[in-house]
This record gives C-alpha cells, structure tokens and sequence, in this order.
C-alpha cells in the first residue's frame, strides 16, 4: 500500500462540517499553549468525538475505519509488533489480508510511524482508523502478562531450586529490582489491573500453586506454578505489608500500597494457613477508580432524588444492606462525597478504611488492641460530629450507640448483611435494639445487589432454555416479552465471560409515619406486609428484571439474584 498523505486535521473537520472555523481557531490557541495535540484538544472541548474524527480520517484517505468494540483481536497478530512501539505509535496490528498486515493507527498520517512499523513487522503493511481510546485499551488486553507471569513463576521455581531455602534471607533483597519473585509480582498487579480485577488469589494446593483473579465477582485462574515458589511470594507480600513473616500458624490481615501504570493502588491483604501453605487473598482498592458519584450508582432517577433528599437531613440513621461485595461501601461513599462540605464534620469508623477522602476524620478499628466498633463510636460521639458512617452493625452495643446517635442530632450512616430491606428493622430487633429505637431512628434501609452486565462486543439474542422459560413465566415474564433477551457469546474484550462489568439493582424502604406506626407494632408480619405494598415494582427483583427485558443482563444473572433475595 502506498504511504498515506499528510492531512490538516483541522481544516479536514471544518471542510467536513463537523467544526466550525471558530472551534477550530480556539482549539489552535489552546493547542500552542498546552502542547497537547489538536485532536486530544478538540475531543476534551467536546467539538468532536474520537469517532468523528476517525471516520473523517478514514473518509478523506478512502481507508477503512474499524471500530474496536466490535472486533475480536488475534492476540498472535497482535503481539508481533511489540508493546512499547505499540503504544509509542499508537498501533495494533489486526489481521492479515492478501498477503499484507493490516494495522490499525490512531493518527494514519503518522508517516514515521507508518515506515517504522513496516521496518520492524518486515512485512507490508496496509493500514485503518481506530480510535485511540478502543485501541488503547484493545493495547492493554492483548499485552496481558499471562505468558510473562507464567514464565517468571517458571523461573523463579528454577532459582529456588529442590533445596530448602531460608526465605528470611532474601528480607535483604527487598529493594532489588531484578529478583524473580519482584517482577512476577509486579506483573501480576500489572495484569490485575489491566483487566480490572477486584482481588488477587494465591492459593497452595498439592504439588503446585494457583493463582486466580476475580473479575465482576467470578474468579478466574490466571496461572498454575510448581508450589514451591509460594513461600517466597507469601514472604515478599508479608514484607511489604509490615506482616510477621516468622508467623506461619496463624491468619494475618495488613495492608500496602503499590503503583501501576502511574495509578495508585491500596492493597489489602489476608494470609489464612492452609494444608498445603499460606493463601493470600489480596482487595485491590484502585485510589483513582474507588470513587462514583451517586448519579452513576445506576440508581432509578426517582430513588435518587428522594435518596439526594434524605442524607441532606440533620439527624437519624440510614443503612445500606447486602451480601459481602454488593456494593455497599461504594454507596455509603458517594453519599459522603456528596454531603462533605466545609461545614460538616464527619467521621467514619471502619474495618478497614476502603476508600481515602479528604476532608474526612476517617478511624481504622483494631480488635488486637481493644479499639472497637463500639468504643470507637463513643469516642467520636465526643468529636462533635454531624454525620458518623460505622462501617457495620457488628452487634447490639454498636447498634443502640448508633441509634442513640441518630435520636440525638446526628445522621448516622452504616451497613448491615440481611437480604431485602424490608426485614432490615426486624434484624435491628433481633440483634437486641429496643423497638422503639428503631422505629423512630431509622430514616431509609437500601438493599442492593450487583448484576454483571452483558458484553457489549458479543452481545447477542438468547433464547431461553426450559428451566429459564419455566421460571421467567412464574415472574411474569411472557414468552412474548423472549425476544429482548440477550447473552454474550465470549470474546477477547470479556475475556470469554460473556460479561463486562456490573450495575447495581437497588430498592429503598423509606420510613414514612405508616411505615413507622407499623414498625412499633410487635406483629411482624403486618409490618412487612405494609413494607411490600410501599415497595411494590420497585424491588430488587423487579428492577434486575427491567434491566434484563433490556438486553443489559442476562437472565441467568437475574435467577441468581432472586435466588438471594427470596426464600
């Protein structure tokens, strides 16, 4: 193919109507002064979008133009041209055709770019227009680390040799770059992140070790490597967690911080004696990325509003519940962000502190040490607070201080493990809290789930299987209503999970004055009858099923939360 010309990106958008000559004059004069390119400038400015300017690119070179979301990579192709001009280039090689490779380039009319790609492929090249969002993260998923951890698992199991080791010994290596054990780490965050993975498995079975990692609340296995390098990535870990690597009998919880791809990252981390050695289960808590605010939550816009309008209250108690990783943190923090102000002091009292925000007195409990819930919650009842979050309504003493709390002129915020809000009040009772108290502190009770969503690169029509039929009709779901639905085949961008990313289903039990008369009463059953009649087509279950009906989830997803929510 021959070389492709040299265009004037700004005068091509004008010459094609998608910016006006004043957009363009205004982007050039942002464009002197901060360096960056003109098309980065007029994409930030909102003029264009990445894909205008990649079809008017293509249009005027009468080049294709391939958008990534849709395209299944060949990770061998992809790979033939290596990371770093990868990325320097901004290009990825996609397929071969007539005996030629196409490339796709973000910027085509890169002319060095286009000469040294075919000098280091040392083939001949044809090229399209990708954007260079997709492409970058399309980057990022065909260099993942899974042959080079593989390897360095390989090769650290070859350096520790048959032998015993005293690992104690490699404490004074901490600081070498070069050790095996030192990059297979780095590589593994490297990969996590890359693939947006909440935790890290490490995991000593007979004879080998595994490594998992979970993505979208399902675990999947990264590598497998002969057990005996286990101890030495225990030993590492346990160093840059300040943990006691002479404790090998005892379950240990500590916490460090890493950066990958210039993104801080909190690392938790929980080692548990096993059989066969030390496990490590390690949260990884991305600085930049912990943060949503509450109108990306995915809350229904109704529910928001009247949730924006409760935690702007002065006193009483709100409490988010659900199964361990539902979300609940994330939830409680966007409300925090959202009410922290200057003329708010708030305090949170957690195990452990998930999310770091400024402006905030934020307390880490330490059970080792007798610093509890409860005396923690005392503690900062003496702090002059106006809001407080408690982490979790561990047991009855934390849950009559935090109610006294919301009684006496503060907003209390927390989290409790019950299945639906409405029998959240009665867990309250359960737990030893006196009726009253509950009845009247209790402001709002939300219960969420997460549901993975359907990739939208595989994205296809599902037709459901017998038992999915059955059950769909007995929620009300007729068989005319099938075809919306939706499933994800497996393709490189899901990496073959059919699924990419979550979206929270919520429903909220807002107590009302019937709410509350009801609540006092000691017949529970009137109680959730009435809590049901408030929440009728607004529950979890029936807000999963809307979005299903939608081709955003699937309805095996569905089945699984209403195996969670119902009896």
């Amino acid at each position: 193919m021959a070389r492709p010309e040299k265009v004037r990106l700004g005068d091509l958008l004008v010459q094609q109507k998608l910016i006006s000559q004043d957009q363009l004059k205004f982007a050039l004069e942002q464009q002197k002064r901060s360096g960056r390119k003109l098309g980065r400038v007029l994409v930030d400015n909102a003029f264009v979008t990445e894909e205008n300017i990649s079809e008017a690119l293509a249009k005027q070179l009468n080049i294709p133009y391939i958008n990534l979301k849709y395209y299944h990579i060949n990770l061998e192709l992809v790979r033939m041209l290596p990371e770093n001009q990868a990325r320097r280039f901004r290009a990825i090689v996609l397929e071969e055709r007539n005996g030629l490779l196409l490339v796709g380039m973000a910027d085509p009319t890169d002319l060095f770019g286009f000469d040294e790609i075919g000098r280091i492929l040392k083939r001949d090249i044809d090229v399209a227009v990708v954007t260079e969002g997709q492409l970058l993260e399309s980057i990022d998923r065909g260099y993942r680390r899974t042959e080079e951890i593989t390897g360095l698992a390989r090769e650290l199991s070859e350096d520790i040799g048959d032998t015993y080791v005293d690992f104690g010994a490699l404490t004074d290596t901490v600081g070498t770059e070069e050790a095996p054990v030192v990059k297979l780490l780095q590589s593994l965050f490297d990969d996590a992140t890359n693939i947006r993975a909440s935790d890290i498995h490490i995991e000593p079975q007979e004879g080998r070790v595994m490594i998992r990692f979970r993505i979208d609340g399902a675990l999947h296995l990264q590598t497998e490597a002969d057990s005996k390098i286990a101890p030495a990535l225990v030993l590492r870990l346990k160093l840059m967690s300040g943990l006691d690597i002479s404790e090998k009998r005892l379950p240990q919880d500590g916490r460090f911080h890493v950066r990958v791809r210039d993104h801080g990252v909190d690392v938790r981390i929980a080692t548990c004696p096993t059989q066969n050695g030390e496990s490590v289960v390690m949260r990884l808590l991305r600085q930049d990325g912990g943060m949503v605010g509450l109108d990306k939550l995915g809350m229904p816009p109704d529910m928001l509003k009247r949730f924006r309008e409760i935690i702007r209250r002065s006193n009483g108690m709100i409490l988010v519940t659900g199964p361990t990783g539902s979300g609940k943190t994330t939830t409680l923090y966007s409300a925090l962000a959202e009410i922290n102000t200057i003329d708010q002091k708030i305090i949170t009292v957690e195990d452990p502190v998930e999310y770091r925000l400024s402006g905030i007195n934020q307390v880490q409990v330490n059970e080792k040490i007798d610093l509890t819930f409860s005396r923690v919650l005392r503690s900062a009842l003496r702090q002059d607070p106006d809001v407080i979050l408690v982490g979790e309504m561990r047991d009855a003493e934390t849950a009559q201080i935090g109610l006294r709390a919301a009684m006496t002129g503060h907003l209390v915020f927390s989290t409790l493990h019950t299945r639906d809000a409405a029998g959240t009040l009665f867990r309250l009772v359960d737990m030893g809290t006196p009726r009253y108290m509950v009845a009247s502190s209790v402001q709002a009770v939300i219960a969420q789930r997460l549901l993975r969503v359907v990739c939208g690169s595989c994205s296809e029509a599902h037709i459901p299987t017998a038992q999915e039929a059955e059950w769909l009709q007995v929620e009300g779901v007729t068989p005319d209503q099938f075809g919306g639905l939706q499933h994800g085949r497996g393709c490189s961008h899901c990496n073959g999970t059919g699924y990419r990313g979550r979206m929270g289903v919520y429903e909220m039990l807002e107590m009302n004055r019937e709410m509350v008369e009801a609540a006092a009463h000691d017949n529970a059953t009137h109680f959730m009858q009435v809590a049901y009649k408030h929440m009728q087509g607004k529950t979890i279950l029936s807000r999963a099923l809307e979005q299903m009906k939608l081709g955003h989830t699937t309805v095996a997803e569905v089945m699984r939360i209403s195996n969670q929510v119902e009896d």
